[in-house]
């Protein structure tokens, strides 16, 4: 019979089912992809919109940074002032007939420097020195120096360095003087000969971490010649901010220089595990403490 030659079995007919899937996917395949079969010119096509465009975005971000530049005049290219030159006086011009001749903003302030630093210009010979300016600027202005004769004499000259020289100077202490190292400030502290600004405010920050000095060795800490100072200052014991090791916080604790932040949390446990401070021997259990910190640190704190 003719259903002898069309029976299949299960696994058969499952295999059938699958061949003729794959056969229908490939003969559907170019129609469900067709990106798959299109032809070259499409390609190149795609290719030239794609570089169009993208030469257009970057003529358009170009656009964009020369506006940009066009609003910020820092960017913009400096443009080279004339000299238009005019009679005029170097000792006594100000800034702005400077820039009124046409010189830079930079260079009037470097002619008003040399001012302050050599004093005037004697001849107009000397208007050469200023830094920056070119011989061709200096020959253009040159025939219109005008320097008053008063000015020119060596004696004027002298004379207005001496008062210069008086104006910067700070008055000093005559030897004898003595003055308290916790109270003064550091307009005074710069009267005692050899302190200038910057060791005077050295000492006074340095006291204000401490809480005020307590002997003058501690200068030495900051790196001072305590023998040469020794003469000029004076301490008192009531001057000396202490801290309390019963409230004190571990940040206040640690702000001054004999503490540091182990030692810190050593004396706020002991406060929490063993109640009230009363002597430094308490600390002296802990490895946290030797006998030079707290010899050093005694000064500074109290227990009320």
């Amino acid at each position: 019979m003719w259903k002898d030659f069309f029976y299949f079995t299960k696994t058969e007919r499952q295999g059938i089912i699958v061949l003729v899937v794959l056969i229908l996917g490939v003969l559907l395949l170019p129609n469900l992809f067709p990106l798959f079969n299109r032809p070259k010119e499409v390609d190149t096509l795609k290719q030239e919109i794609f570089q169009k465009e993208y030469n257009e975005f970057i003529a358009s971000l170009e656009e964009v940074e020369s506006h940009k530049k066009s609003k910020n005049p820092t960017s913009r290219p400096s443009v080279r002032k004339e000299i238009t030159p005019f009679a005029f006086d170097p000792n006594t011009a100000d800034s702005m007939t400077f820039l009124s001749l046409g010189l830079p903003a930079w260079m009037a302030k470097n002619i008003l420097n040399y001012r302050r630093r050599q004093g005037i210009f004697r001849h107009p010979e000397d208007f050469r020195k200023i830094y920056g300016l070119k011989e061709e600027q200096y020959q253009t202005l040159l025939p219109y120096i005008r320097i008053a004769e008063k000015l020119r004499s060596k004696d004027t000259v002298r004379l207005l360095t001496i008062q210069n020289i008086r104006k910067d100077t700070v008055f000093k202490y005559q030897p004898g003087t003595v003055i308290s190292l916790n109270q003064a400030d550091t307009t005074e502290l710069k009267k005692i000969p050899g302190i200038g600004s910057s060791i005077a405010r050295m000492i006074v920050n340095y006291r204000k971490k401490l809480g005020a000095f307590y002997r003058i060795e501690q200068l030495q800490e900051i790196h001072l010649k305590v023998e040469k100072l020794r003469p000029w200052f004076s301490i008192a014991p009531d001057e000396i901010r202490r801290i309390n090791l019963n409230k004190a916080s571990v940040e206040r604790m640690m702000h001054h220089p004999y503490i540091n932040y182990y030692q810190a949390r050593v004396i706020v446990e002991h406060r929490k595990k063993k109640g009230r401070l009363k002597s430094l021997k308490q600390l002296s259990l802990y490895e946290e403490f030797t006998s030079a910190d707290l010899e050093r640190i005694e000064p500074y704190i109290c227990y009320d």
